[in-house]
């Protein structure tokens, strides 16, 4: 894909301010990772045995994810019921929870939530950039930015660390200042004290992003590969690659959550009329 020049983008004698398409980049971001609790979703994760798919959806205030196929084939009957039992136990665990132990879970959600948004604010700021030019990515015209670790930068904890060892490159659409894709990788060894591991050259990940709405874009496809040393001694090399697909409203989830919930007081009901017009002809015969 060819990339025109920033100079005759923006004009022979323009200088575009990459600090205010960034900060304009962090907005969109923020507005999405908002709004993100508010959609359900597919997952899809693949490895070396092949591939699962997970439904997930918020139920009373943080995700629950449902098996729904193997390597691409819906699962048998007999695991369908499995897992659609499970989803009803979990709603009626949490709809039976104190306040105390809701508000812990949610927490928990929440907690891991601001973790994993800061880490991708951090690539805002953590990194320099260079604005090299725009293209066509797929169907989106595209910034294209190249980013080189910015001297001087103290992460704010430990999981971001990684990034004073990193290198990359951002797309990020010329419209709506969201970001279509991002790629970085590690060009020299990071230690992170805390967990006793060094990450090594070669680790690199991958992340997409796709409009759910005019406004809202999240993402659709994660991949990493790390190689690391863990107390410094043994080698560890991971992959993770994740789809993500069929977003729609969170309040479609809720419902379903009040549906099956309804369905499992349809068959309380059921049960016990059951009960009832048995015990009536016992008592007639």
């Amino acid at each position: 894909m060819a990339i025109v020049a920033a100079g005759s983008m923006w004009g022979a004698s323009a200088n575009p301010d990459v600090a205010a398409i960034i900060a304009r980049s962090v907005e969109a971001n923020d507005r999405d990772w908002k709004t993100a609790p508010e959609y359900t979703y597919f997952e899809r994760d693949r490895g070396p045995g092949g591939s699962t798919t997970w439904q997930v959806s918020m139920i009373l205030g943080s995700p629950y994810r449902k098996l729904v196929a193997w390597n691409g084939h819906a699962l048998p009957p007999e695991e369908q019921a499995n897992e659609q039992h499970k989803l009803e136990e979990t709603i009626a665990e949490r709809r039976e929870e104190t306040l105390s132990e809701r508000s812990n879970r949610v927490a928990e959600y929440e907690r891991d939530r601001r973790r994993d948004h800061l880490l991708l604010n951090q690539l805002t700021v953590a990194f320099n950039f260079r604005l090299l030019g725009q293209q066509r990515l797929g169907p989106h015209t595209v910034f294209v930015l190249q980013a080189t670790p910015r001297p001087g930068y103290t992460p704010p904890n430990r999981e971001a660390k990684v990034l004073t060892g990193m290198e990359g490159k951002l797309w990020m659409d010329t419209r709506t200042f969201q970001w279509v894709k991002v790629e970085a990788q590690v060009i020299h060894p990071v230690w992170i004290e805390g967990f006793l591991a060094r990450v090594d050259p070669g680790t690199r990940f991958e992340l997409e992003y796709a409009p759910v709405t005019n406004d809202i874009w999240l993402p659709t496809h994660f991949e990493m590969r790390s190689r690391a040393r863990i107390l410094f001694v043994f080698p560890r090399r991971d992959r993770v690659d994740e789809s993500y697909f069929g977003y729609e409203r969170a309040a479609a989830s809720e419902t379903v959550a009040a549906a099956l919930s309804r369905r499992l007081l349809h068959n309380r009901i059921e049960l016990l009329c059951t009960q009832t017009t048995e015990k009536h002809i016992y008592l007639i015969e």
